[in-house]
């Protein structure tokens, strides 16, 4: 099985205004005269991580990586205002066009395929291919899903959903997500910092195949356990700034881009019905269905995708 390419750093790293709210950090890593691809990390508010750089050969990419706004080292931190699918899409063609790339690949999972889909469909003249993994349409029965109490995920998870559900009292338990965002969005540093951490550790912790419900997850830090949490409640409590179906309906535009769907079979955050809806909307995407949960590092899932990134530099680089 192939694995992720050694470690690297940078070569050049960035703060780009967008706007007179928002500053993003930019990583560029590998060859700077080899295939462009935009990597889009997930949450939203996730920020990114160094593994990130990895699932590219840093020989034939010129791989640009950035924090979202309000995520990672992107300044305000947690910011919200300005901050939608439509300002993300923006920021991605922002980015474009400062480095002065014509085309590229567009590389995202979990909310970063969410993102990757709705820039190609809004620029499709501009991309050329799409890596996509645990994909995520925005769906209104797809964020109750994972979120509320006449979701699924809570079967699966009941350890788990305990210690979410337990967060919120029982008067304001049939709409979990605004619950969570009063709380989000207080004024007290200490409400909204309990209320992201409950929130990270029901999320964070039900990302891999074999799971451990003791398991603290990834947002153990504050910081990110706050911007996560602000970020994920705010989109979702929007509906991702998304028509419903939006994502599907916009397949023929992208229609003849070479694209690759990456889903882990039990994936249960970004569960298998929305790959495989997109990927009978477009059946001439190459669809793989791994035995994995959600995590982009789940060795089925890497394997699948460094061979898709391999391939897009084997036919353009």
């Amino acid at each position: 099985m192939r694995e992720l390419y050694p470690e690297i750093e940078p070569y050049r790293t960035h703060r780009l205004a967008v706007d007179d709210i928002h500053t993003l950090y930019i990583e560029e890593c590998g060859n700077p005269a080899g295939l462009p691809v935009i990597f889009l990390h997930g949450g939203p508010g996730a920020g990114l991580s160094p593994y990130h750089r990895r699932f590219f050969d840093p020989a034939r990419y010129r791989i640009v990586l950035f924090d979202q706004r309000g995520a990672g080292k992107s300044t305000p931190h947690a910011e919200l205002r300005d901050n939608t699918t439509q300002h993300l899409v923006a920021d991605i063609e922002t980015i474009r066009a400062h480095f002065g790339i014509e085309r590229w690949v567009a590389f995202g999972g979990s909310w970063g395929s969410t993102l990757a889909l709705a820039y190609a469909q809004t620029h499709p003249a501009r991309v050329l291919g799409l890596v996509l993994r645990g994909i995520f349409l925005g769906r209104p029965g797809e964020l109750r899903w994972f979120n509320e109490l006449d979701g699924g995920a809570l079967w699966i998870f009941p350890e788990r959903w305990r210690r979410y559900l337990e967060h919120i009292p029982v008067e304001e338990r049939s709409n979990m997500v605004e619950a969570y965002w009063r709380r989000l969005d207080s004024d007290d540093e200490a409400v909204r910092l309990a209320a992201a951490q409950a929130w990270g550790w029901w999320e964070g912790g039900s990302t891999t195949l074999l799971h451990d419900p003791d398991e603290p997850g990834n947002f153990e830090d504050p910081q990110v356990a706050i911007s996560v949490a602000r970020a994920e409640a705010h989109y979702f409590r929007h509906r991702i700034f998304l028509e419903p179906d939006q994502l599907l309906r916009g397949v023929d535009r992208i229609r003849a881009i070479p694209a690759t769907i990456v889903q882990g079979r039990y994936d249960i955050i970004c569960p298998m019905k929305s790959a495989y809806d997109l990927a009978c909307a477009w059946p001439e995407a190459t669809f793989h269905v791994v035995l994995a949960g959600h995590s982009a590092a789940d060795p089925a899932i890497v394997d699948v995708l460094v061979g898709a990134t391999d391939a897009l530099a084997d036919r353009y680089a």
